[in-house]
């Protein structure tokens, strides 16, 4: 039997991410921008949430149920306000200088479909239910058939 593609990917407290946001002082290393910037734009659909997040699996669920199989990225506490400010830089929000975005507002879970901010759990689920899902993720190459 073959072996599962993994989904998940995690940001861990040891990690570079967890690290910038240790004193919420100071500035992002660019590793994290980089990082987070080359995972948005190289998959089509890109799901982030707080780790253990009960709507971060509902996303992934109704996702995997489409056939769509999108990275999965669990943010650790400790990271979660730079990845935020990082996600709204990505998505086009101004930070406020206060290590707070303002515009798009990004929130767990965040999903990027086409290297674009969706939405959260609600969006997904309500273009889903107006058979508006299926066309996006086909447009931005999640799905084939």
């Amino acid at each position: 039997m073959q072996d599962p593609i993994p989904y998940r990917t995690r940001v861990h407290s040891s990690s570079p991410a967890a690290a910038a946001n240790s004193d919420d002082s100071g500035p992002k290393p660019p590793q994290i921008e980089a990082a987070l910037q080359k995972l948005v734009a190289e998959n089509a659909v890109v799901v982030f949430g707080r780790q253990g997040c009960c709507m971060c699996h509902v996303v992934k669920r109704l996702l995997l149920g489409l056939g769509v199989n999108p990275p999965v990225v669990e943010v650790d506490e400790h990271a979660e306000a730079a990845v935020i400010d990082e996600l709204a830089r990505i998505a086009g929000g101004v930070e406020d200088g206060e290590g707070g975005s303002q515009g798009d507002g990004v929130k767990f879970p965040a999903v990027f479909v086409g290297g674009k901010l969706f939405g959260g759990l609600e969006r997904v689920v309500a273009t889903h239910i107006s058979g508006e899902l299926v066309p996006v993720l086909k447009e931005a190459g999640a799905l084939w058939l």
